[in-house]
């Protein structure tokens, strides 16, 4: 969604952040209004139409802006698959990460998945259908003999591994400990998961490619 001025923005952050750690059913529009500086609680109908627009929203922001920060390149047409894949992979877990420097996002999208509404529909339409379109796009060129089904699951399995190490981390940092974990940046974790991925549908490794860097606003 586009920004239209201050007042929209802020009364986004701040339901972004009430809705992560109170729910849908929690918070209130006179809460968000409060958390916004929005004296007139007539606010969150005038830019969302009503709290539950203003709550797919934030769902769908939390993710999109991150989307924004790292598109996925233009590719050129010799470009080998392998090579596409692997960026795919590092383009998926900076994204994810991204969700670390508005807390509140992290918290929201595992609301989300776990208790699915209206919101779910329109962020698989806006965000993850066109990631997974890209991804079969990729593994139809590596693995054109594959029936389609068993791509899907193949996406399904890079995606899991990429989602694994962004929100199982405190799991993870009780496994080995939290100097360790600091280490398993996205480069670090985009090449394990690649060089995995490869292995496992006896592919050959794709060279590596320039570290992808945040874009600048």
């Amino acid at each position: 969604m586009t920004m239209n001025d201050d007042t929209q923005y802020r009364l986004l952050q701040a339901a972004g952040e009430l809705f992560a750690e109170k729910g849908f059913e929690g918070t209130t529009v006179r809460e968000i209004c409060q958390g916004a500086g929005a004296g007139n609680i007539a606010a969150v109908n005038y830019y969302f139409r009503d709290k539950e627009r203003l709550y797919i929203e934030a769902v769908k922001w939390a993710c999109l802006r991150q989307v924004d920060t790292f598109p996925f390149p233009d590719w050129s047409a010799g470009t080998a698959p392998e090579v596409k894949l692997r960026d795919f992979i590092g383009i998926l877990l900076n994204r994810m990460a991204g969700h670390d420097s508005s807390p509140w996002a992290r918290g929201l999208f595992l609301r989300e998945l776990a208790h699915p509404t209206a919101a779910c529909t329109e962020f698989v339409q806006s965000v993850v259908r066109p990631n997974a379109e890209v991804l079969n796009g990729i593994l139809s060129e590596l693995l054109p003999r594959v029936p389609e089904r068993k791509r899907r699951l193949i996406a399904f399995s890079i995606v899991g591994q990429c989602f694994f190490h962004r929100f199982a981390q405190p799991i993870v940092a009780q496994l080995v400990g939290e100097e360790e974990l600091r280490t398993y940046d996205s480069a670090l974790l985009a090449e394990h998961i690649a060089e995995f991925s490869f292995s496992a549908l006896g592919l050959k490794p794709a060279k590596k490619t320039k570290p992808l860097r945040r874009a600048h606003s």
